[in-house]
């Protein structure tokens, strides 16, 4: 076969499976979203949840506004801000329930406005919670009620200081009340959260993710299909859906590890609470229209204990790989790698690489651009054996095809059998598998595509300047490794077909001409950093073309194919 026919082969398979997945595997039928209000403990009715309903003393009378309406604040109550900062992120919560309304990663540069990166839209809140005490109660929204902040100047936390608490306090006169504890330490982005409200048997949180992670990237309408919520159940795997789908309400049924909204390199993650306090799973995690264009409003259950008291832990930073490892419960996944029928064999590649990369960066101090150089020129260094051997079982099995063809007519009218039979002959006295020459080429291919969504997903590469490109996670601003790419293509396949086969024929100059055009336009919306890639590997590959076209020439030159006995 080929090379030509084996890139079109290859390029044809990766384009088949990933319009077919979809196909095959359509996403599941979300199941309609329960009323949040008839949503007990671990997901559960509220008439399966172990006690009667116990209304708390003094909230509500016969005359009383339902307990969600928001009360009028007095003069007092005014809304007032105040900051959490430690090296990693800027924090700033309302008293008014304790909701935080910025959340800024001075580590990272938002590319969609001045300033850091936030992952709360402007205007909106995340942590904002409410609570159902009892069945058919209307649910006590806690972001009604103006709470003392302690310490009231908020929180400024260096490297190597200990954890530190900020605590949310409400009482009311007639004997509600509600306490919040924020704790952060100066080294994670892992929010302890724990709090008390008046003791019932019938009882739930429900914690508000607001209608997404902010948009910080430069390209908002490629970003926003990034945009999704994700929950892992315990029995059914992770699912994922955009924001962008949400028309009507959807669930995520529990019990969850984990629920959370997530861009495509930042993410706000609820989790159960390391200890036994908040529950082991949460209870569930709903979707429903927002009134926002293209977002959806999420919120994620978490059980509270008879006494009154609950607990989650909330993880709001960046995608990154180890620190999502460390936490557990295959949180990694959150934004996968590869098509989900096909994570099985990237999964065990994606470690490695992570690891080269980040050892070419760190211990070679080479800068990411050349990291991504470095690979593709490594990466047709390594496989010089395999497409070698490939090429020298492509030569033995085209030397045999005029007596193969011969075959063919002879028997394959009459008999076909034994046309197969004389085939398979034919091979065996050359010494010919002709398999042997596309499995070396298809072996690689889980390793190309690992690094396809490494490349794309990595956050490392957000924003990382390389000679004319301003951030290798983005698109080439002048598309000039698009074009690049598509010319060496042109060129790979015009020295193959020039030294191996002289006057080419009109198909094999139709699919010169075709695919470079093709590539170039897949690789247009591509981030520079993985056509970065593409183009190392395209040059590198340069020398050895000439290398195997010329040892292809010389072999058939040497080896006509004979009658056998």
């Amino acid at each position: 076969m080929r090379p030509e026919l084996r890139f079109l082969l290859a390029l044809t398979l990766m384009l088949g499976v990933f319009f077919a997945t979809n196909l095959l595997f359509p996403p599941v039928e979300p199941e309609p979203l329960p009323a949040v209000e008839e949503t007990g403990a671990e997901g559960a009715a509220p008439d399966e949840v172990a006690g009667q309903p116990v209304e708390p003393p003094g909230i509500r009378t016969a005359d009383d506004p339902p307990a969600a309406a928001a009360p009028t604040f007095e003069a007092d109550d005014a809304e007032r801000l105040v900051t959490v900062e430690t090296p990693l992120y800027r924090m700033t919560f309302s008293n008014h329930g304790a909701v935080v309304r910025s959340l800024e990663l001075l580590q990272y540069e938002s590319f969609a406005r001045e300033g850091n990166v936030d992952l709360v839209p402007e205007g909106g809140g995340i942590l904002g919670a409410r609570w159902r005490y009892e069945t058919g109660a209307d649910p006590v929204d806690l972001s009604s009620y103006a709470h003392s902040v302690s310490p009231s100047e908020g929180l400024r936390i260096g490297e190597g200081s200990g954890p530190r608490t900020l605590t949310f306090r409400y009482d009311h006169p007639r004997g509600f009340f509600s306490e919040i504890r924020y704790t952060f330490t100066a080294d994670s982005y892992i929010v302890e959260v724990e709090g008390d409200l008046p003791p019932s048997d019938r009882t739930a949180l429900f914690i508000s993710l607001g209608t997404g992670v902010a948009s910080n990237e430069r390209r908002e309408r490629d970003e926003r299909r990034m945009i999704n919520f994700v929950g892992n159940p315990v029995d059914d795997g992770i699912r994922s859906r955009p924001l962008l789908r949400v028309r009507e309400p959807e669930t995520i049924a529990g019990p969850l590890h984990w629920a959370a909204v997530k861009s495509k390199y930042f993410t706000e993650v609820i989790l159960p609470a390391a200890g036994p306090v908040g529950g082991e799973y949460l209870t569930g995690l709903w979707a429903e229209p927002s009134g926002v264009p293209d977002r959806g409003a999420i919120t994620v259950g978490a059980v509270v204990g008879a006494d009154g008291g609950y607990a989650y832990r909330a993880y709001l930073g960046p995608i990154e790989r180890d620190r999502l490892v460390a936490i557990g419960e295959n949180l990694e996944e959150i934004n996968p790698y590869g098509w989900a029928f096909f994570r099985p064999i990237i999964r065990p590649l994606v470690e490695p690489l992570l690891w080269l990369v980040e050892y070419m960066h760190v211990s070679l101090r080479l800068g990411y651009g050349w990291v991504l150089i470095s690979i593709g020129v490594l990466l047709r260094l390594v496989l010089w054996p395999l497409n070698r051997r490939a090429m020298r079982s492509q030569v033995k099995t085209m030397a045999i095809q005029p007596l193969a063809q011969e075959i063919k007519e002879k028997y394959y009218k009459t008999d076909p059998q034994r046309m197969q039979q004389e085939t398979v002959k034919l091979y065996k006295e050359h010494g010919v598998n002709p398999m042997a020459g596309c499995l070396p080429l298809l072996i690689p291919m889980p390793i190309f595509i690992a690094l396809f969504f490494v490349f794309q997903n990595t956050i490392e590469l957000r924003g990382v300047p390389f000679m004319w490109l301003p951030d290798l996670s983005a698109r080439d601003p002048y598309y000039i490794l698009p074009l690049f790419c598509g010319l060496s293509m042109y060129l790979l396949q015009r020295i193959s077909m020039r030294v191996t086969q002289g006057a080419a024929n009109p198909q094999m100059k139709m699919m010169m001409y075709f695919l470079p055009i093709f590539m170039t336009a897949v690789l247009w919306t591509f981030p520079s950093g993985l056509n970065l890639y593409y183009a190392a590997v395209n040059v590198a590959m340069i020398p050895q073309q000439i290398l195997i076209a010329n040892e292809r020439r010389n072999l058939q030159a040497a080896n006509p194919a004979k009658t056998p006995a």
